[in-house]
This record gives structure tokens, C-alpha cells and sequence, in this order.
């Protein structure tokens, strides 16, 4: 990888129990290229807090109007963050912070898209929809973000099948598996493949 290799610094966002947050830091913890620098929500009794204090990450809890405003990207920017992760994190990101983040911020949708996505598609409610269809797979998809939920870019999609016995709560646990085991790794790809 060559000795002049950049540290990458990302922030997590997550607004609840911080499960792929967890797995995030866990993956990272002692990569010598890339650190997790921050957790980020906007939920004060987000459980992905407690998580973060395990790994002695930093958390910050921002309102919406911080989001909207240049609260947030102004603290980003200035503490040297390069990549923004999000992991369960339900608000819209705002336009200027994508502007910041050009092709830096990533998200993970718990089916895969184009199916199943949108505003107010996430957590069970997903997967109650992919019950509710008959399919005979679901998966997750890793995508950038854009300023439209669930738009962006597609950088990886992993499968699973669902047999017809499946609940919702047992198609989560399946998918919930990929997550954990792949999204740290295709963020890891990401991010050093663009690097310069």
C-alpha cells in the first residue's frame, strides 16, 4: 500500500441501536489506514452512544437544525474528517454536507435496492414488505448518498434467500448477518480505492 498512505478519519451517523456502528468500529480498530474518528447522532438515548464509549470513540448528538445549519459540517471539516458512514441513520443528509463529502458519504439499506427503498423503508418495516411480497431473496445494498433516499450510486450488493417459513424478524436476522460481516469490508475498499 505504500509507506505515504493517508490516514483516512471517518464519523458514523446512526440514530438508534447502533448495531452495524458497532461493527464498523470493531472492523477498524486497529487498522493502521483508517480510524473511526466520531459517532454522530441525532438521538440523545441512541444506543449506538453506549456502543461507542466501549471503543472510547467520540459521540456527538446534533439536532435537525444543526444538520440543516453549518453546525455540523462546520465540525466535520475542521476536525479533519474525510468519510461519513451511516448506519441506521433515518434523516435525509443535507445537500451542503454531500457537497462537502463529494462521493464520501455511504450508506447501507437493509434489502436490495431499487426494491424496497425510500422515505419511512427501514428497520422491520422492510422487511415485513419483503415478507409481504413472497421474494425468494433479500440482501443489503451498500450505496453512496445522494440528496434522494436510497439513490445513490450502488457500490456492493450482498444476497441471502428467504424460505417461505421466514418471519419478518427472522429475514432481519438474516440480513442483519450480512451487514455486519460486509459492510466494514466494502467500506474499507471504498475508502483506499480513492485514494490519489
Amino acid at each position: 500500500m505504500g509507506q505515504n498512505m493517508t490516514k483516512y478519519k471517518i464519523a458514523i451517523f446512526a440514530s438508534g441501536n447502533g448495531s452495524n456502528a458497532e461493527a464498523i468500529m470493531n472492523y477498524f480498530k486497529d487498522n493502521p489506514y483508517i480510524s473511526v474518528g466520531a459517532l454522530l447522532t441525532n438521538n440523545p438515548t441512541a444506543y449506538a452512544i453506549e456502543r461507542a464509549k466501549k471503543f472510547g470513540v467520540l459521540c456527538k448528538v446534533f439536532t435537525k437544525q444543526d444538520l440543516a445549519g453549518t453546525a455540523v459540517y462546520n465540525w466535520l471539516t475542521s476536525s479533519g474528517f474525510s468519510h461519513i458512514c451511516l448506519a441506521g441513520y433515518l434523516l435525509l443528509v443535507s445537500e451542503d454536507l454531500i457537497t462537502a463529502f463529494p462521493n464520501r458519504i455511504v450508506n447501507i439499506h437493509p434489502t436490495l435496492l431499487p426494491s424496497y427503498g425510500g422515505k419511512g423503508m427501514y428497520g422491520l418495516k422492510v422487511h415485513e414488505a419483503v415478507k409481504a411480497s413472497g421474494d425468494t431473496r433479500t440482501g443489503i445494498t451498500i450505496h453512496l448518498v445522494n440528496t434522494k433516499y436510497d439513490e445513490g450510486e450502488i457500490l456492493a450488493q450482498k444476497f441471502v434467500e428467504i424460505v417461505p417459513t421466514d418471519t419478518p424478524e427472522d429475514i432481519a436476522n438474516k440480513v442483519r448477518e450480512l451487514e455486519h460481516k460486509y459492510y466494514p469490508e466494502v467500506i474499507e475498499s471504498w475508502i483506499l480505492d480513492l485514494r490519489s
